[in-house]
């Protein structure tokens, strides 16, 4: 079942702890930000369907379980994959993002 789409692996650090970069390093392209934990089948489907479109975005992760993303935590828990694009709120749970990243080019 395919419901999000693109990435690449890279370390990063921000204001969000410790983030996996997923994608290409280029500042211009837009950042989409996927708050996830381990495990998390439904945000492992959503790297994979990302794939094709990681020229789009940089996809970045955030570890809500981490101590240093708490609020991250108690704010989206129950609700994860959660998507922010830019720093805002993009979407949550199975929404389909395939229109979403089309709309970055």
């Amino acid at each position: 079942m395919l419901w999000f789409q693109g990435n690449s692996l890279q370390i990063a650090k921000s204001s969000f702890g410790p983030l996996r970069n997923l994608s290409a390093s280029n500042t211009a392209l837009p950042v989409l930000t996927l708050f996830s934990k381990d495990p998390c089948p439904l945000c492992d489907e959503a790297r994979e369907v990302l794939e094709p479109y990681k020229d789009r975005f940089i996809l970045q992760e955030v570890d809500i379980t981490l101590p240093e993303n708490s609020t991250w935590y108690e704010r989206y828990r129950f609700d994860i994959p959660v998507f922010h694009l830019n720093g805002q709120f993009l979407m949550m749970h199975r929404q389909s993002l395939v229109g979403r990243i089309l709309l970055l080019s």
